[in-house]
């Protein structure tokens, strides 16, 4: 089997620029109307968006491998880093700290030059324990060569099936300084085309021992924010992708097994990205939807405990009603407690019960043209 590295005229890719024309056309424009529409926001409004953003972004990166992470946690390290509010929110384990650095890092200084030294940081901060679950990795640093080649594999053990074999590592160094040399340098490529090419070549390269399509992905971020010109995200590009995911890891082995003409991973990056665009507008939603719930209940201010059972209730993420048991689980009170903070929350007319009773009885936030 011959991999794309293996071939003589690598990493020239080329790729039907007409073919693609009306997509890229088509995402650019609705990036745009997008872009336009978050500004005409008020600042804590986008904040609260890009926060929305970031933490679906980093969750659903993780998630594309496997990983899962606490998305309260994420959304506690981005706000304690942003210099946000924290109450009740927990407080997050070194692992989503790194995470969430590396993210911030890639999208609010994305006018720095990408660098070794940069992306071993980021790598170290993905595996602050130097381990990949019990498997210790060589972690800030290029992958060395003397555990054999560098497959992505799946299956059972004596039945893998080898779908990639990366570059061997004394290629390493040289193939990296081309990526960072041609990523860093200005040209006249479209950056949302650079953006889907950095992702498939860093992949490709596979320079790290773990992590690899995470620190992809974060560098395509990278790329997209350039794009925008904004330090703010405001759609998440890996939650379209996770929702494809085994049509994303089928367009990378196909790319990988193929000719240096990635028109198809293009076309497919495009799409998905046209689908992330879309799909921000549900996060937008829930922001204005918050932002209308907090305006109603300002004219009288409720307490800590309720302040933060409300915004958890408003997240896009929220799943099931309230009850006294989730209410003092998220506001760390006691059920009586609990009990007469909803109370309080119904006869101003914030809760609304539902209709069912007894141990099932639930609530739901009322409309908040009704509040």
């Amino acid at each position: 089997m011959t991999y794309i590295h293996e071939l003589r005229d690598w990493p020239n890719f080329t790729w039907d620029a007409q073919a693609l024309g009306i997509a890229l056309s088509a995402v650019r424009h609705k990036q745009c109307k997008h872009l336009g529409k978050m500004e005409a926001l008020g600042f804590e409004l986008r904040t609260e968006a890009s926060v929305a953003t970031l933490t679906s972004e980093i969750v659903k990166s993780s998630a594309i491998e496997g990983e899962k992470l606490n998305a309260d946690e994420v959304r506690s390290s981005l706000a304690r880093k942003l210099g946000l509010d924290v109450a009740g929110l927990p407080r997050p384990t070194r692992e989503v700290d790194g995470i969430v650095e590396i993210m911030l890092d890639a999208t609010r200084n994305f006018q720095r030059p990408l660098t070794a030294e940069r992306l071993c940081g980021w790598h170290a901060a993905l595996f602050p324990t130097g381990r990949t679950g019990m498997q210790r990795i060589t972690v800030g640093a290029w992958r060395k060569g003397e555990h054999g080649p560098m497959q992505v594999v799946s299956g059972p053990m004596g039945k893998e099936r080898v779908h990639f074999q990366a570059p061997d590592a004394e290629r390493l160094d040289g193939e990296m300084n081309k990526f960072l040399e041609w990523f860093n340098r200005p040209s006249d490529m479209d950056p949302v085309l650079k953006a889907a090419v950095a992702h498939l070549w860093f992949v490709t390269i596979h320079p790290f021992d773990d992590g690899n399509g995470r620190l992809a992905r974060a560098i395509a971020d990278m790329a997209l924010s350039r794009a925008d010109e904004s330090q703010q995200r405001f759609y998440s590009m890996s939650s379209a992708i996770e929702a494809e995911r085994k049509e994303y890891y089928f367009q990378l082995e196909s790319t990988q097994r193929g000719s240096l003409d990635i028109t198809s991973w293009l076309a497919w990056f495009l799409d998905c990205l046209d689908h992330a665009i879309e799909a921000s507008d549900t996060i937008l939603a829930s922001v204005l939807h918050k932002a209308r719930v907090w305006q109603r209940i300002n004219t009288k201010p409720v307490n800590e405990r309720q302040s933060l059972v409300i915004n958890r209730m408003l997240e896009h993420d929220w799943e099931g009603h309230l009850n006294t048991t989730k209410y003092s689980c998220l506001a760390k009170c006691s059920q009586d407690t609990a009990l007469r903070d909803i109370k309080e929350l119904l006869d101003r007319g914030v809760l609304v019960k539902n209709q069912s009773g007894g141990r099932s009885t639930s609530y739901r936030l009322a409309d908040p043209n009704t509040i």
